[in-house]
């Protein structure tokens, strides 16, 4: 089969289609024959040579799949082949085929396209698992959203506006986007190009502050987001884009009774994922099959061009999610 290689770690340069051996379903596994997959920011990390999969899991990139059932491993029975599945998967996303967990797959919507469905296993389970079961965000609160545009992002602010539609979302954006994500349900939107966000929060909320903050810079941010948290704020981190250190006042995080939450997904246990899946399955997938949910695609390209993909993401061309077809 054909798939995105690394000749080297590097840059978008080093993204080479290639033939490669067929994947084989192991015990509880199932081949999918690839339909569309999706490029996400772990990708361009792991491209780099900054992010290893996780031990046992393609070294091809790609976290996201959709596609029809080829084959199944052996104790597979909930699934057949030819069924319309997307699917959460440790690698091997850029390729016509991949394998998956029979756990971590849901059913494609009549509704849905096989692009849209592609945009959905790692970008609205990250941040549904973020927002809604780690911070336990709650109908009325008020968060605060870093890098308007982005694929998470976008996906947090379709599942705020679905399962908190009282809540106050503000949300952090560059000058060429903040139209664009005032349009997705934004109740405030701050240009970090020109404005301090943690005092333009502080302004808006009459002082109070965010109840929760979703953060993908880490360091450079982190003063900012604490000083942007309520008394008994969550401050969920999912990325290091800005560093990975940073100094921190316990006292203020203490009386403040302030919570720090690391979080990434691709490392967790596979039934850690397949209790994040079907809870999701069961919550959010009704919202995408009734269509109050639609994935936001801003580019559809061939695989081959994955490397003209990794380029957009990097310079923070797109406004949504960039998908890949075999």
């Amino acid at each position: 089969m054909q798939a995105i290689t690394l000749t080297e770690f590097g840059g978008p340069e080093v993204l080479a289609l290639t033939e490669v051996e067929d994947p084989v379903p192991g015990p509880g596994q199932v081949l999918i024959e690839v339909a569309a997959t999706s490029v996400n920011r772990p990708d361009l990390v792991q491209r780099e040579g900054n992010y290893r999969p996780p031990p046992g899991e393609s070294p091809i990139l790609g976290l996201e799949v959709a596609g029809t059932v080829a084959a199944l491993g052996e104790g597979v029975h909930d699934w057949h082949e030819g069924e319309r599945v997307m699917a959460l998967i440790g690698g091997g996303g850029y390729a016509e085929r991949a394998l998956a967990y029979a756990a971590h797959l849901m059913p494609v919507p009549e509704s849905m396209s096989f692009e849209e469905a592609a945009c959905v296993c790692e970008t609205y389970l990250t941040a549904y698992l973020n927002l809604f079961r780690l911070a336990a965000l709650r109908n009325g609160e008020t968060v605060l959203l870093h890098g308007g545009g982005g694929g998470v992002n976008t996906a947090a602010l379709h599942l705020c506006a679905a399962l908190v539609p009282d809540s106050a979302t503000l949300v952090t954006a560059s000058p060429g986007k903040l139209e664009r994500v005032a349009a997705l349900g934004a109740r405030h939107v701050i240009d970090y190009t020109s404005q301090d966000f943690a005092e333009a929060v502080r302004t808006l909320t009459e002082r109070r502050g965010c109840d929760v903050i979703l953060d993908h810079l880490g360091a450079s941010y982190l003063a900012g987001n604490l000083k942007s948290l309520a008394v008994a704020g969550r401050l969920v981190i999912i990325g290091v884009m800005g560093g990975a250190e940073a100094k921190l006042n316990l006292a203020l995080l203490m009386v403040k009774r302030q919570q720090i939450i690391g979080s990434v997904l691709r490392s967790r246990s596979s039934g850690e994922k397949a209790a994040l899946i079907a809870d999701f399955r069961e919550r959010v997938l009704p919202l995408f099959a009734e269509r109050r949910i639609v994935p936001l695609i801003d580019k559809c390209l061939a695989l081959a061009r994955a490397a003209e993909a990794h380029t957009m993401m990097q310079e923070s061309r797109h406004f949504g999610k960039i998908v890949l077809r075999p």
